[in-house]
């Protein structure tokens, strides 16, 4: 590491505990300057706002996100299988860590209605593992064969929403969250199954 990355991250490690204590809106970048024994000004050199600071919290948390997907595609076990672990572990994560320091769900939220290419370009990062597991389910004869992986994928995702981020969209205990989304990869797998036959979509226009 560099000074300027040490310094990066002090100052993310400092307002982590800040917001973690504070909540996010109640976190100020003087106070975080001040928290690292530097100048409120200084603080810009390396952070041009707090919702940068934000979001390298989120892209620290989502990378070690990506290393447990890229082990779980390696696992040798069922593309179904790997398909479950995929989502649970995310669930789980997610959901330990905001029940933990309950404040990062503002963080969460923040990053969310603020930086949208920020989640979308977390959303596509998951894809290419999706998109993984789907190719070698397909190569094993598990599921059927598919057109449009990527699609595919998409709307994979498009189902698991609500346990993206759990206590933003429910308050049901984690038992009961993962019932629910066993169910619901329940449904996705028996769509994927190389037996399975889709309905043609009949979509009415509004």
């Amino acid at each position: 590491m560099n000074d300027t990355t040490d310094t990066r991250q002090q100052i993310l490690e400092a307002a982590m505990e800040r917001i973690v204590h504070y909540g996010y809106s109640k976190t100020t970048m003087s106070e975080i300057a001040k928290d690292c024994n530097m100048s409120a000004g200084n603080i810009y050199r390396f952070f041009a706002s707090k919702l940068d600071i934000a979001e390298a919290i989120g892209r620290k948390f989502n990378s070690e996100l990506y290393q447990t997907y890229a082990s779980i595609c390696r696992k040798p076990i069922t593309a179904a299988d790997r398909l479950r672990q995929f989502f649970e572990f995310s669930m789980v994560r997610t959901y330990e860590a905001l029940e933990e320091k309950d404040k990062l769900v503002e963080l969460a939220e923040t990053l969310a209605d603020e930086r949208p290419l920020f989640m979308n370009e977390q959303l596509a990062q998951e894809r290419v593992y999706l998109v993984q597991i789907l190719e070698n389910g397909i190569e094993a004869g598990e599921f059927r064969p598919l057109d449009r992986k990527e699609e595919t994928a998409e709307m994979i995702q498009a189902s698991m929403m609500k346990f993206r981020f759990p206590q933003m969209f429910s308050h049901l205990t984690l038992p009961k969250l993962k019932r629910e989304l066993a169910g619901v990869m329940d449904l996705v797998l028996a769509g994927l199954s190389a037996g399975a036959v889709v309905p043609e979509r009949q979509i009415d226009k509004f």
